[in-house]
Order: C-alpha cells, then structure tokens, then sequence
C-alpha cells in the first residue's frame, strides 16, 4: 500500500535517526545543499571501488559483450529498483540508494566463485569447515571503512567514513537467504560482530528494503544474458513455462515472450509491485505466496540451467588459477617485505609491483627502501591519511593484506596480472 510506511521512514522523527546518521570518524564540514544519505551516496559513486564494478563479473565472466550484465550494471539495477519500492511504501528514498549502489564494492573478481577462492585461502589453516572467512558482505563494510578514500579539500586521502545506516546496510544485504516478512533489527550494534552472511537484518527498513531488491535485480536479468550467449535450449524455456504457470497460473506469461526470450523490464516491473502490495510494517516486507515461490522457484532454474552450466564451470577452474597464481605470487614477497624489498621482488612484474607496493605503502605499516638504503616514509609523501590496517612483520596480517588486495581487482586487471606472471 503506498505511504504504508511513512511512520517507519529514517529521518528526523524516527528514534534511530541519531545512531543511523552517525559516523565513525566525522568528516570534514562544507557549505553543502545534500542530505547525509545523499552524501555518502556521492561518496560511494566517487570511490575507486564502485569505478571497479564495470569490470567485474555479475555471472558472465571477463565479458567481452557490451550488452551483457557486469557487476556496476548490477548495482545500478538494485539502486533503481530500491528507490522505487522506497518512494512508494514512504521510505527514505535516499538511504535506500545510497545502501544499493555501495552493497557491492566489496565483491571479488569472478563473482561469487572469487569470493569462494580468496575464502578458501583464508581457510587453510582451520579447514574447510570453518566459519566464512571472506564473504563480500562483510567486504563491502571493510573496504568502505578501510580501503576507499578521497581527497578531503586539502587533498588528503581520507576514508570514506559512511553513516551508521548505509554501513549497516552494506553488511547486512545479503539476499542468497529466501525469507519472507524481513523486519529490521532493534539494536545499533557493532557491524564487526555480524560472523555469517544474511542472518543478521538490517537496522533500517530502507537496509530492507535493499535485501529485497537485490534479489528482484539479478533473477530476471541473469535469464536475458544467458540467452545472449545461447546457455539456454528449448527444454530450459519450457521449464520456465511451467513455473509460471504452476506458481501464478500463467499470469506471468507475458514477461515471457514466444517462450524464447524474458522481458526483464515486466518481470522487475512485477515483482516490485507485488512486494508493494503486499508489504506493510505488520507483516514486514514480502511478497504474496504465489510471487514467493515463483522466485525461489526461478532461482532454483537459474542454478540449474545458468549457474551451473558447463561453460561457466570451466571458466571457474581458469579464475581459479589466476587468483591461486597471483596469490602465491605475493606471499613470496614476504621476506622482502620486511626488508623493504618488495618491489625488487616484483621487478618483472611492472603492473603487480606498482599497485602492490602502493597497496602496501597505503595500508600497512611497511616502509620501501630508497636508493641509498633509507627507509622513505611515502604514505606522508603521498599524503594518505589511512590507519595501519596490515602488519607485515606478521604472516597471518600479510596473508590477510595480500587476499584483500586481489578482492578489490577486476576480472580484468586480474587476468592482465596474470598473463604478466606466467610470461616469458
């Protein structure tokens, strides 16, 4: 029902406005016409991470298709369909986007099987059946606290110090986990305590909002791109036929045209509605039985028949070497490290060695040595005003620096990376 929710808005006269608005560490104070939200939203769109996104797979990898789905389109997609659901139910239309375009800067290169390799090399030491050690939700949280920076008016590089809200939102937006009626939590409470992807829900009900639409983003548009690449046969479209019409009743038909193509527009345009009907501050946000197990229902076709499709398997094993290659690749440089050797140990590698040894000098305590062995203190040369995060005189940190450092690289970049590895 539209306004349904105007009661429960984040602003001024709601009793969590204080703590959602709240950041870490205060940012400098301008002559500024935008509202908190909408200035971590310019924040986030300005970060290096977010520029990453183009180049960053969404299910496709290392695409070469324009047309085709990558990780920034994807966000793009979240912000808008959040914004809409937002302004109708009376929400702050404004948190909502900020939260969406942000929820991914922390995402691997080579999507979630990425996300599955750099965990598994932060697992070696507990074994396989350790909590998740990588998980981009939580990544998105610490590169937005830790990693991404701008220049403040004196051209200091500074983090992006976000609100409490959109923070909040960022960690706590996964969508992997089907559930109806989602409500938001009570208690402003230390996101680094949050240990396991999606349960823990969001504080605001914007932060809910966004979980939705995340799922609402990507079901539709991942069919439309696997038929670009032909990754669909007849028997798959008949097989969307039947969740149609044994989930609605084939009121779905028409966002699926000639039974050979999906219209992404209508199914979104759908989907969004229903949850808009359906939702209100008693029952949470949700959708209708029938629209309900129409998605997990569409989900479970999309593991199937995309997901899991021969083709991307085989790429999987590809990224996989990549990430594994430029991994051990850097761990060899930990010796150098501590004698501020790093970049002689990169010396082949001109692309590595230059962002890697900026990484380094940027977040962590390591200090390059100059021509005439003194150790040169370039974060104040280069002027970034970043906390100590790595510590390379300790393994475990600099394994940590190292898996953080190929998170925030594009399918792109890591490929270039590795051809530069493995070339003679």
């Amino acid at each position: 029902m539209k306004d349904a929710f105007i009661k429960e808005r984040c602003d001024e006269n709601n009793p969590k406005w204080e703590n959602a608005i709240k950041r870490e560490i205060p940012i400098y104070s301008r002559n500024d016409i935008r509202s908190e939200f909408e200035r971590d939203y310019t924040r986030i769109l300005h970060c290096q991470a977010f520029r990453r996104l183009k180049h960053k797979t969404q299910v496709f990898y290392a695409t070469h298709n324009d047309h085709v789905c990558t990780r920034m389109e994807h966000v793009m997609h979240v912000a808008s369909v959040s914004k809409t659901i937002a302004k109708y139910l009376g929400l702050n239309e404004q948190l909502a986007e900020a939260i969406a375009l942000g929820h991914d800067i922390g995402h691997a290169p080579f999507g979630h099987h990425g996300e599955d390799c750099l965990n598994d090399l932060m697992e070696q030491k507990e074994g396989k059946n350790a909590p998740k050690k990588f998980w981009h939700e939580r990544n998105s949280l610490f590169f937005a606290d830790y990693i991404e920076t701008l220049p403040n008016p004196d051209a200091v590089e500074q983090p992006l110090n976000l609100t409490y809200a959109v923070r909040d939102g960022l960690i706590c937006h996964c969508g992997e986990i089907d559930q109806q009626g989602i409500k938001p939590r009570s208690d402003a409470i230390d996101l680094y305590s949050i240990k396991r992807p999606g349960l823990i829900q969001p504080y605001t009900w914007e932060g809910c909002i966004v979980k939705v639409a995340d799922k609402i983003a990507y079901l539709g548009r991942d069919i439309e791109d696997a038929r670009l690449y032909h990754i669909l046969d007849m028997s798959a479209y008949r097989h969307i036929r039947e969740i149609v019409g044994t989930t609605l009743n084939g009121k779905g038909n028409h966002a699926f045209r000639s039974g050979k193509a999906v219209n992404t527009t209508v199914l979104i345009n759908d989907m969004i509605v229903d949850l808009c009907e359906q939702s209100s501050p008693e029952k949470g946000i949700c959708f209708s039985d029938e629209y309900f197990k129409f998605i997990k229902e569409l989900k479970k076709f999309n593991f199937a028949h995309i997901y899991n499709h021969w083709r991307l398997k085989e790429f999987t094993i590809y990224a996989s070497n990549v990430i594994q290659t430029i991994f051990r690749t850097l761990m060899r440089t930990y010796e150098y490290a501590q004698n501020g050797r790093v970049s002689q140990a990169l010396r082949y590698y001109q692309n590595l060695n230059k962002t890697f040894s900026d990484w380094l000098i940027k977040y962590s305590n390591y200090m390059p040595l100059s021509a005439n062995g003194q150790r040169l203190d370039r974060k104040k040369l280069l002027r970034y005003n970043t906390p100590v995060i790595f510590h390379i005189e300790d393994r475990d940190s600099f394994e940590k620096c190292v898996v953080e450092y190929i998170s925030g690289m594009t399918d792109a970049y890591a490929i270039q990376v590795y051809q530069e590895i493995i070339s003679f």
